[in-house]
């Protein structure tokens, strides 16, 4: 029954992520952050019946869908670690305000997901807080503090995976002015276009 779920579990997880790029636009650089409960997954609570082999086909499914799209991907630990973050170092590189932490996730002290992405990352690194392009909530782990402002929410494909209710979101620049800022690249050009010579503020 458990592998049966877990295979629905990572049809309807490539499902989500697919969207989820699609309608955030997300592009080749941009973090994707995953938060997971495995207890939810397979219908316990939160933070009691954590398994690495509930992790295993999320793990996979996220690195591949990630790497054909130029994903960087934060995998959320639990609350025992203040929801630290595993990632690739070379995001650390690239992303030199990060702040590293010196830990290292176990399946009772950072949860399942995090402590298989961590042993199974190239070169692992936790780091503190992370300001993410979009993310995947998967059993209400509250994977919001690490979104980007300003957050939209995505409607999922498939609600559920396995017994986890599944939340999704992509982030959006702020809009900033008043009643005469513009919004879209092809008003401005019209604008810019018809604005007289002395035009100004």
């Amino acid at each position: 029954m458990t592998d049966s779920i877990l295979h629905h579990v990572a049809e309807g997880l490539e499902t989500n992520l697919r969207e989820l790029i699609q309608v955030g636009s997300l592009r080749p650089g941009h973090i994707l952050v995953i938060g997971t409960s495995t207890s939810e997954i397979l219908g316990h609570r939160i933070g009691t019946s954590g398994t690495l082999d509930a992790a295993k086909p999320i793990y996979d499914t996220v690195q591949r869908i990630s790497r054909e799209f130029g994903l960087h991907v934060a995998f959320q630990c639990c609350e025992h670690l203040n929801r630290a973050l595993v990632i690739e170092e070379e995001l650390l590189l690239l992303a030199p305000q990060l702040e590293p932490v010196s830990v290292i996730p176990v399946p009772k002290a950072g949860g399942s997901m995090a402590s298989y992405a961590y042993r199974h990352f190239a070169k692992p690194v936790v780091v503190e807080t992370i300001q993410a392009h979009a993310g995947i909530d998967i059993g209400s782990t509250l994977i919001g503090m690490h979104l980007r402002r300003v957050a939209v929410p995505a409607r999922p494909p498939v609600r559920h995976l396995g017994h986890a209710y599944v939340t999704m979101a992509f982030t959006r620049p702020k809009l900033i002015g008043g009643i005469r800022a513009v919004y879209s690249a092809d008003t401005a050009e019209q604008l810019y276009q018809t604005a007289a010579p002395d035009a100004d503020c």
